[in-house]
C-alpha cells in the first residue's frame, strides 16, 4: 500500500501516519528524516544535500527527489510506504509519479484531511492556553501568527495537489476535525475499499 497523506499543518497527519505504521507495518517517509539519514550515511546524494545545507541554502527539488528515490528502493518499502510532507508542490508530485513509474509502481491512494481552518486556529490557541495554565512549555508552532503563516504557505504551494490527485482519481477525503479514533476508522475503511478495487482490477 503506497499512500500520501495530504492536509494543512495541524490536521493530524503525523498521528495517523504513526497508527498506519503500527497497523500495516509500512514505513512513514518524512523528507526531513530522509535528508538526515542520507547525510549521516554519506551517500552521494547525502553529500550533495550536506553541502547545500552547510551553505545555508534550501535543498533543491532534484536532491530531495533523489533522496526519496533512494529511500523507496530500500527493502522495508517493498510492501509499501506513507509519504509524509512530500510531495509539497506540483513539480514534486510529477517527480513522484515518474520515479514510481520507473519502478513499475503506482500510488494506491491520496488521503486528504479535510479541516475547518478557523476551528484549527482555535484548537491551536486553546492548546497553547492549556499548556500555559498547566505550567508546561508552549510549542513554538502553537502560536496563531506562526500557524497562520504556515497555513498560507500550504494553500499557496501544496493545496493545488488536491486538484492534481483528484484528476488522477487518487484523492479520497476524511473528516480531519473528527476525533483521532474516528479518523483512523475512516482511513482504514478507505484503505480496505482501495484494496478491494485493486484485487478486482488485477483479477
Amino acid at each position: 500500500m503506497r499512500l500520501i497523506l495530504l492536509g494543512p499543518p495541524g490536521a493530524g497527519k503525523g498521528t495517523q501516519a504513526q497508527r498506519l505504521v503500527e497497523t500495516h507495518g509500512i514505513p512513514q517517509l518524512s523528507t526531513g528524516d530522509m535528508l538526515r539519514a542520507a547525510v549521516k550515511a554519506g551517500t552521494d546524494v547525502g553529500k550533495r544535500a550536506k553541502a547545500v545545507m552547510d551553505a545555508g541554502e534550501l535543498v533543491s527539488d532534484a536532491i530531495v527527489n533523489a533522496i526519496v528515490a533512494e529511500r523507496i528502493d530500500e527493502p522495508d518499502c517493498a510492501k509499501g510506504f506513507i509519504l509524509d510532507g512530500y510531495p509539497r508542490t506540483l513539480v514534486q508530485a510529477d517527480a513522484v509519479a515518474k520515479l514510481l513509474a520507473e519502478r513499475g509502481l503506482d500510488l494506491d491512494v491520496v488521503i486528504e484531511f479535510v479541516v475547518d481552518d478557523k476551528a484549527m486556529v482555535d484548537r491551536i490557541i486553546n492548546r497553547a492556553e492549556q499548556a500555559k495554565a498547566a505550567g508546561q512549555p508552549v510549542r513554538k508552532d502553537d502560536n496563531a501568527e506562526v500557524f497562520d503563516e504556515r497555513l498560507r504557505e500550504y494553500y499557496k504551494k501544496t493545496a493545488p495537489l488536491i486538484g492534481y490527485y483528484y484528476a488522477k482519481g487518487k484523492l479520497k477525503g476524511v473528516d480531519g476535525m473528527a476525533d483521532i479514533e474516528s479518523v483512523t476508522q475512516q482511513i482504514e475503511a478507505l484503505l480496505a475499499k482501495t484494496a478491494r478495487k485493486k484485487v478486482t482490477a488485477d483479477s
